[in-house]
């Protein structure tokens, strides 16, 4: 199967990530891979920035805006879904806050390209990050496992990849952080096979105060009971 970074697409949601946004698609789209940025219901300069990046690389930034802010799963999902549309092979998931190594999107995409899975999570080392995330991240790995049956290292990671039939048959509703839960669910439901390569950890100040924290995971918590029981 061809190595060409023609068919990969990375889908980069963004909430009011100005100080980011540029930087990133900019980065993913000189590397050669195809950009689906979402623009989440920003309220700061995020697409208006995303869109001078997009005259840079015209034929590689794709920019779809939310008018309202919806939430991570529903960004995650209209990005996978314009993916799907533009023909693509591959589909990433990509952090917009600076917390992902470009360079780590080959790592990822590789076992999918060379047919040994159909997913892939990049996993960030639990001692590498700062101990409330690896708490968290500990817990949610554990519940990952109890309720959907599979053991993960990063179940909360937001660099992901998907073969796009795997992509297509990935049906997510969750419009939050749950989302990352809810892919380990469809990933197990349709019997998918799955990888996890790891990844660099990367923790900033602004990075610091998003993702999985106690209040999120006691939601998760509580949505993974509702779908045990099928409420």
């Amino acid at each position: 199967m061809s190595n060409s970074r023609n068919d990969i697409f990375v889908v980069v949601p963004a909430y009011n990530e100005e100080k980011t946004v540029s930087q990133i698609i900019e980065g993913i789209a000189g590397e050669g891979y195809n950009v689906v940025l979402v623009n989440d219901g920003s309220k700061d300069n995020t697409l208006n920035l995303a869109i001078e990046s997009k005259r840079k690389y015209p034929d590689r930034i794709f920019i779809v805006s939310h008018v309202i802010n919806r939430g991570l799963g529903a960004a995650l999902k209209t990005g996978m879904t314009v993916a799907l549309d533009k023909n693509a092979e591959y589909i990433l998931t990509f952090d917009a806050d600076g917390q992902h190594e470009i360079s780590d999107i080959a790592k990822v995409v590789k076992p999918l390209q060379d047919g040994e899975a159909d997913a892939c999570i990049g996993a960030r080392p639990l001692k590498d990050m700062p101990f409330s995330k690896s708490f968290a991240n500990f817990v949610m790995n554990f519940l990952t496992l109890v309720f959907y049956g599979r053991n993960v290292k990063d179940s909360q990671s937001g660099l992901r990849a998907f073969t796009a039939n795997a992509a297509s048959q990935i049906n997510v509703v969750s419009s939050g952080y749950a989302v990352s839960s809810e892919f380990i669910k469809e990933i197990s439901d349709n019997h998918l096979k799955l990888e996890e390569v790891e990844i660099t950890t990367i923790y900033t100040p602004e990075t610091q105060h998003k993702g999985t924290d106690a209040i999120v995971g006691i939601k998760i918590l509580f949505k993974m009971i509702l779908d045990l029981f099928k409420i």
